[in-house]
């Protein structure tokens, strides 16, 4: 009987990529520290929003899937895959001390032989030079020789429906050309098409490119909303009538300021690292000032709107729907909201929020402050007593209609309220 396969953090990243290797028919073995999650997962309930619990059910049930915080486990396993988060530090460096620790807890487990993937999005040389040097530490074992080393980039995209992990071509590096083989024979067999890289360098700056090019193109879409709304035009009719033009062009929106484990964070994974060769990512760091500088633009549109009604933003409530950083997901990680949580607070609102993924906040290393703090009801005397409404996340199952009969006040930040009937006022932001 094969080997089983070892996934290393069970979160929006490892957790579909388990299940996919089980669904293909390989028996998979998911690690995390977190002992709630491993417990709830091998009762067959899922605890992420967008994957349904009877897929885990599924293959707990068909003794395909795993979950265990015994990392001693990897001895067992042919191959073992991270996805473990890479956040940025207090002054925005690159934090890869999970993937580092990660390293150190499956080094003494690994046997000749095996497979090591990093999936973690990070900077180019991470996998063949931090990486392989704690697995080889603590192994005694050398990366392409005794065992395979290789990085491929996650291509996650939570809350799209139309997302299917073995549909979702995967890119791969390897160290060696034997890793490459390895890593790519590994993918093949749950998803559909693998795409061979020549080195872990270009996997990584690969997913690195990927999430630039979708911040710096937000970023754009985000300064001509301001630059066309001073000219008193809409910039939602017109990237809507640009999108026919079928050749040259790519439909990007503006919104609030950036969120999610991706677009906020990766391109400073590669700004830190092209400082040690000496060179500068001008373009970058401005795209990422003007999606930093969003939040303050709403901020700035809401109290504006408040002045013309009388209200000064101290004292007023503000209702924010949607604490989630994307539509239709229950991910919080890096979200606006939270930011406008800190300024309006800051201002001396009162702020609440609504949000039908996340019933209550949770704990977080930057605003575990909040933790605690209840979505309100979807009632109608809940939204009509705020005397602002602030749509952040454009959740498909929030009552737009509603909304609009019941809210006095709504800054839109979504375009989620254009051609609806709003019985107060609507200002767009």
């Amino acid at each position: 009987m094969q080997l089983p396969l070892a996934v290393v953090g069970l979160g929006y990243v490892g957790l579909p990529l388990s299940l996919q290797f089980a669904k293909r028919g390989s028996r998979v073995i998911g690690l995390d520290i977190d002992e709630a999650k491993v417990s709830r997962l091998n009762e067959g309930e899922s605890y992420i929003h967008h994957i349904p619990s009877p897929a885990v059910a599924a293959a707990v049930r068909d003794g395909l899937f795993e979950a265990s915080v015994d990392f001693s486990r990897v001895a067992q396993c042919r191959a073992v895959v991270i996805c473990v988060p890479t956040p940025l530090g207090k002054n925005r460096e690159p934090d890869i001390s999970f993937v580092l620790s990660t390293g150190r807890s499956i080094a003494p487990h690994l046997r000749k032989g095996i497979l090591v993937v990093l999936e973690s999005t990070t900077y180019p040389g991470t996998t063949e030079d931090e990486l392989r040097k704690v697995l080889e530490e603590g192994s005694g074992l050398s990366a392409g020789i005794d065992f395979h080393l290789a990085y491929s980039p996650e291509r996650e995209d939570p809350g799209n429906p139309d997302s299917d992990v073995a549909r979702i071509p995967k890119v791969v590096g390897g160290l060696t050309p034997e890793c490459l083989r390895v890593a790519s024979e590994l993918y093949s067999s749950a998803l559909n098409r693998v795409v061979p890289v020549s080195s872990c360098r270009v996997a990584e700056a690969t997913k690195l490119l990927e999430n630039i090019f979708r911040g710096v193109n937000i970023a754009l879409v985000n300064e001509l909303k301001l630059v066309y709304d001073a000219m008193g035009i809409d910039v939602w009719e017109v990237i809507e009538a640009a999108k026919t033009k079928p050749f040259g062009y790519m439909p990007f929106y503006p919104g609030p300021g950036l969120g999610g484990h991706c677009i906020p964070i990766d391109p400073f994974y590669l700004t830190w690292k092209a400082r040690e060769y000496g060179m500068s990512t001008r373009f970058i760091e401005l795209a990422g000032e003007i999606n930093t500088s969003m939040p303050d633009y709403v901020v700035s549109r809401m109290s504006e709107a408040l002045n013309e009604v009388g209200k000064p933003v101290k004292g007023s409530r503000v209702l924010l729907i949607g604490l989630a950083y994307k539509a239709n997901v229950d991910d919080d990680r890096e979200s606006p909201s939270y930011v406008l949580l800190e300024k309006l607070s800051a201002k001396g609102a009162i702020v609440s929020y609504f949000d039908p993924f996340i019933p209550e906040i949770r704990p977080s290393r930057e605003y575990g402050h909040w933790a605690g703090l209840k979505s309100v009801p979807w009632v109608k005397s809940e939204v009509s007593k705020a005397d602002v409404v602030v749509v952040v996340t454009a959740h498909r199952n929030v009552n737009y209609d509603e909304l609009g009969a019941w809210a006095s006040l709504i800054v839109d930040t979504r375009n989620v309220m254009s051609g609806r009937v709003v019985a107060g006022r609507l200002i767009k932001a």
